[in-house]
């Protein structure tokens, strides 16, 4: 298939395509007449790399993957180099849970003070507080 069609199939632009040759990432086959030609690997290849930036992956984080299909194996993720790149995606994605559950406490404990402050500014005692759109966090 042509760029084009490779393009449309993966949900992407030619241009993106050409991006990924340029990386590395994508073969580089043309026909005699100079057009790049692709096959259903190249659109499993593709299908990894869209997954994995999905994902949050950048697109060098995708390259164990491709190099894992490239290889033959049947899945992207079951080379040891793609296992690594899953390992430290994890402990990343740890870490910044780590990071937003922090700032939730902090904004939740800025919050309760803020009403609290409210309650006791207001010239007519506290308001009345509906329950039923508050969240259990």
């Amino acid at each position: 298939m042509r760029i084009g069609e490779l393009a449309a199939r993966a949900g992407t632009t030619t241009r993106t395509l050409r991006y990924y040759e340029a990386r590395g990432l994508l073969p580089a086959r043309r026909t005699g007449n100079g057009y790049r030609t692709y096959d259903e690997d190249d659109l499993r290849l593709l299908t990894q790399i869209r997954t994995l930036q999905d994902f949050g992956f950048d697109l060098e984080e995708t390259r164990p993957f491709v190099e894992c299909l490239r290889a033959g194996h049947p899945e992207g993720d079951s080379c040891p180099a793609s296992l690594a790149v899953y390992r430290r995606k994890l402990d990343e994605l740890d870490a910044l849970l780590g990071q937003l559950s922090a700032v939730r406490d902090t904004v939740a404990r800025q919050l309760a003070r803020a009403e609290l402050a409210a309650e006791a500014e207001a010239p007519d005692g506290p308001e009345p507080r509906c329950e039923l759109g508050r969240h259990p966090w």
